[in-house]
């Protein structure tokens, strides 16, 4: 749907970040059910312009999980020298694609993503397609945010369109 439509707040809602009506389910349990951050840990939202929180980089990382770090890292093409970098450095492109790794890492079940892939040149976002396309195929479900209709087509084994706040099959 178009920029303004409810497509980042429909994330946000399914996440708990944002007051909501209704109910969402995950493997039989009600959202409602459990506390947010069990919930969380489950459902992880990324959004379009994630948050840094600390100066490095590797503060935003659990420090036992560094060669899988690694791994996703090279996976992406970002560079692991990176990790030890002052946030303000990166681009807008690197922090994209770690926040992607931050939220791969816990490997839970749901992940929902707000435009992924916006601000990534051509080779990057066939890396993050092809990572994303291999944990839904391990099981992991994704619901993502996305302005390309390629990318929809695709990723998307269903795909919907918002507009004013409503969803309608695309």
């Amino acid at each position: 749907g178009p920029s303004g439509s409810g497509k980042s707040l429909f994330l946000r809602m399914i996440a708990d970040l944002d007051p909501n009506e209704g109910e969402v389910w995950l493997n039989g349990r009600e959202r409602a059910s459990m506390p947010a951050p069990e919930w969380r840990k489950q459902v992880i939202y990324v959004s379009a312009e994630s948050g840094w929180w600390a100066d490095t980089v590797i503060e935003h990382f659990p420090a036992n999980k560094r060669s899988e770090i690694a791994i996703l890292l090279g996976r992406l093409g970002v560079r692991d020298e990176l990790l030890d970098a002052p946030v303000a450095q990166l681009s807008t492109g690197e922090k994209q694609r770690l926040s992607l790794v931050r939220a791969l890492l816990p490997n839970s079940p749901v992940l929902l993503l707000d435009e992924p892939t916006g601000p990534l040149d051509e080779e990057s976002v066939a890396r993050v397609e092809a990572l994303l396309q291999e944990r839904m195929a391990s099981g992991t479900s994704i619901l993502l945010v996305t302005h390309d209709p390629n990318q929809a087509q695709h990723l998307g084994g269903q795909r919907y369109r918002m507009i004013a706040g409503h969803m309608e099959t695309a």
